[in-house]
């Protein structure tokens, strides 16, 4: 039995997310199909991250034991080719030792959130940002977001189904710049909440809309409720763009 390091691509549009669901199709289990028609193995695909449904991933990681002996390429080319229909792709595939795992061995995530910021709707990047018509003043979000780096309590940012133990969670970086008609946030933490990068990104509009200041995301932060965070953003903005290990 040999474990492969797998880094996957893919739009998230048409999958409930990256966790097999009952209710529709799913990373994880396009990813398993994969594997179970080259190699007849009934495998179980183990993801870094749990990306929801309809957010994307530039380099997901992920981890699935092969008892077939083949090389990483193998496995590469051979899932690749029972993915030809969907929007997914293995990017890489390496044979890794066995106590590598996706999920627990990671040591930092990466995303990236688009919103197009125009008068007129997306064409080529429909379905990849939130387009946002009223115009966004980049610098005073930059400047809010300051208020969440750290070691925090996220509760205010957090999905009320959250399943995590703690609300605790070390920000390590918040960037928001504008690029053209585009504002991208950046944010980097060891491991994220349910919805905390979109509640972010919601609560960051308000303040780019001037409806909210610094000092209301402060206060929102300091409340450790859901309720006095901003709205949540669209999956489609989102894509988990680097696992870190």
């Amino acid at each position: 039995m040999t474990r492969y390091k797998l880094v996957v691509e893919y739009d998230g549009t048409d999958y409930v997310g990256w966790q097999r669901q009952d209710n529709g199709p799913s990373i994880q289990a396009v990813l398993e199909d994969a594997v179970r028609s080259f190699c007849a193995e009934e495998v179980v695909v183990h993801g870094a991250g749990r990306t929801d449904a309809g957010v994307h991933a530039a380099g997901q990681v992920a981890h699935v034991d092969i008892a077939k002996p083949v090389s990483g390429e193998t496995v590469r080319d051979a899932m690749n080719h029972f993915l030809l229909d969907v929007s997914v792709s293995v990017l890489q595939a390496e044979a890794v030792d066995e106590d590598f795992h996706a999920r627990y061995a990671a040591a930092a995530r990466h995303y990236c959130y688009r919103i197009l910021n125009r008068r007129s709707q997306p064409a080529l990047d429909a379905g990849r940002v939130w387009w946002v018509r009223v115009a966004l003043d980049a610098d005073a979000m930059a400047d809010a977001a300051q208020e969440l780096l750290g070691h925090h309590d996220f509760t205010s940012f957090r999905a009320t189904l959250c399943q995590a133990k703690s609300p605790v969670k070390t920000l390590d970086r918040l960037d928001v710049t504008r690029q053209d008609e585009e504002v991208i946030i950046e944010a980097s933490a060891p491991s994220f909440l349910h919805h905390q990068v979109r509640n972010i990104v919601g609560t960051l509009k308000l303040v780019g809309e001037g409806k909210w200041n610094r000092a209301d995301v402060r206060d929102a932060l300091a409340a450790r409720d859901r309720a006095a965070g901003g709205p949540t953003a669209p999956a489609e903005g989102l894509c988990l763009v680097r696992v870190e290990y």
